[in-house]
């Protein structure tokens, strides 16, 4: 398994190598930009890494720290980039507008917030609380996404837009969902405070609410300004505000 997670690894790089060098040849003054990129760096961890730096760290000194702190990450735990990688190619298979690795990778921003918050994640699972919640902050502040480092995220995540994303403590979100601009994602009021738990292949819409101890099931659709407050089961659309469902694959008992 880990000999196959290294070859398409190797092989996602050498794409971005390859789409670097074709954007030079075409464009020698742009694509001088993407040359300091990508191909200066020696694999795509360092790429991620300066990625993260340079969007989140507003002085050279900044940059720096995040950067190395990305790069710690990446080089303890190699799945991360694995993981990156499945994020990347989740992009471009969702997204008809994208043909090709690089313009997601450099110019997506949900992109990069979703990696930043991955090395949050694993800084607060090591006990770096205030370094989680400085990267928390400046992804907030620089990229308008919010995710709590106690959240857990599957692979092949998509945040589209991603602007005003919020998405709080312990929510958990499966593999493969995609999540609009302005959406929230916590605990209600309630006591206990429990969080949402979503499933696989999930589409979440511009504008969704989904809030308290609820399970959105696999492959479920909250439609553009819902609010969810109680279960979504599989395959199912919520919509409305308060949402109700519909194109259930098997009938949905009456409450």
């Amino acid at each position: 398994m880990m000999a196959a997670a290294t070859s398409a690894n190797d092989s996602l790089w050498q794409q971005m190598r390859d789409e670097a060098q074709r954007a030079i040849a075409a464009d020698p003054v742009f694509g001088k930009s993407l040359a300091d990129a990508v191909l200066v760096h020696d694999d795509f961890a360092a790429v991620l890494a300066d990625l993260i730096g340079r969007r989140l760290g507003g002085s050279a000194a900044e940059r720096a720290r995040f950067t190395t702190f990305a790069l710690d990450a990446f080089r303890d735990s190699p799945d991360m980039i694995e993981t990156a990688g499945r994020d990347l190619q989740a992009i471009a298979i969702h997204d008809p507008a994208i043909a090709e690795l690089l313009p997601p990778l450099l110019h997506f921003k949900g992109y990069v917030a979703l990696q930043a918050w991955r090395v949050s994640n694993w800084l607060w699972h090591r006990g770096h609380v205030d370094a989680a919640l400085l990267f928390q902050n400046e992804s907030s502040n620089l990229l308008q996404v919010s995710i709590h480092p106690a959240a857990g995220i599957g692979s092949s995540v998509y945040l589209d837009h991603a602007t005003g994303i919020v998405i709080g403590a312990n929510v958990i979100i499966g593999d493969g969902t995609t999540i609009l601009q302005n959406v929230s994602i916590g605990r209600n009021s309630e006591l206990p405070a429990r969080s949402p738990r979503i499933g696989r292949g999930v589409y979440i819409g511009a504008g969704a609410t989904v809030l308290g101890d609820i399970s959105i099931g696999d492959f479920a659709k909250v439609g553009a300004g819902t609010v969810v407050t109680s279960d979504v089961p599989a395959g199912c659309t919520a919509v409305g505000n308060p949402a109700r469902l519909t194109n259930c694959p098997e009938p949905v008992p009456a409450a």
